[in-house]
């Protein structure tokens, strides 16, 4: 196969359903890089069995060294400390700016032309670090957020309404992570806006808005749960901006990218609908928001600030 998609920390259980999600679709050949090698080397072999069941050439491997890495079109970073019960993504933010800088000074070194698409948390701080320290354009580095926050919008409105969610299109603005902004009124049930079925009595407000706030504390919610942060929907989100990309597919995600005076903010990274295909975040989609939206994303916006600032970048 000629496309290559680097997963670095692929050992770990993100990495590990990106690069099994990214075989099942046979959409690039995958090279896992991890500090531990040989689990890097087990993980990857036990996906390249599971090929032949899935009907997949896809061919994989597994290794701490970045050469095996060269020349990848895609690289997934989701190398980082997991979060912990009681743990913010802002807690992780020090130790994972340290990984992040020997992650990325090798991703540049070996495949100078990919577009990386950075999964640690704290995200939107961690696609700035990794911006600044590769020095790629802002179209080459795309953050897997909003892809993750819009699905678990999307589940928690199909639970409620007990539809499927094929039917159902989310969105969420702003930085991943507690002040995360969901809009309800371009969110859709069979493209009728969740406003109207409140206004049409098959939604109460109440719910909704709980809806929104469980989808602000997604992530929390699965750590209490099981102990740890989650990995199969980050995963699955991670693998379908890798295919937008790889497929030049054109596809409208919500995806953290470099804001340049987009949406009022300037010089940062904040999660947005662009356009995702093979030159990266190829556009950005600009909404006109209500004062009271664009009052919750600007507050998630500085949110997203107050870390970029302590780390420097």
């Amino acid at each position: 196969m000629n496309r290559k998609v680097t997963v670095v920390g692929g050992a770990g259980n993100v990495g590990a359903t990106v690069a099994r999600a990214i075989a099942v679709k046979e959409l690039a050949d995958v090279v896992i890089v991890d500090i531990a090698a040989e689990k890097a080397a087990g993980i990857a072999l036990d996906i390249y069995e599971a090929c032949p069941i899935d009907g997949s050439d896809t061919r994989l491997v597994g290794t701490s060294d970045y050469a095996a890495s060269a020349g990848s079109d895609v690289v997934v970073i989701t190398s980082g400390v997991p979060r912990k019960p009681g743990m913010s993504r802002d807690d992780l933010l020090n130790v994972n700016y340290k990984i992040m800088q020997s992650v990325v000074e090798q991703v540049v070194k070996y495949s100078p032309n990919c577009i990386i698409v950075p999964v640690a948390n704290p995200l939107d701080a961690m696609c700035q670090a990794v911006y600044r320290l590769s020095g790629f354009p802002r179209e080459r580095v795309v953050g897997m957020a909003g892809v993750l926050d819009s699905a678990r919008m999307r589940t928690f409105i199909a639970m409620e309404l007990n539809v499927s969610v094929e039917n159902i299109h989310a969105f969420v603005l702003g930085g991943h992570g507690d002040t995360m902004v969901p809009l309800p009124r371009f969110s859709t049930v069979a493209g009728i806006p969740l406003t109207e079925l409140v206004a049409m009595g098959r939604l109460s407000q109440a719910k909704l808005d709980e809806i929104c706030t469980r989808t602000a504390n997604g992530g929390a919610e699965i750590t209490k749960l099981v102990g740890t942060s989650a990995w199969y929907a980050p995963g699955a989100a991670a693998a379908e901006m890798v295919e937008a990309i790889l497929k030049d597919k054109k596809s409208i995600l919500p995806c953290s990218v470099y804001l340049q005076g987009e949406y009022g903010v300037t010089d940062l990274f904040v999660g947005v609908p662009v356009k995702l295909g093979r030159g990266g975040a190829e556009e950005i989609i600009e909404i006109r928001l209500t004062p009271d939206e664009q009052a919750a994303f600007n507050k998630s916006a500085a949110s997203v600030k107050e870390l970029t600032t302590v780390i420097g970048v």
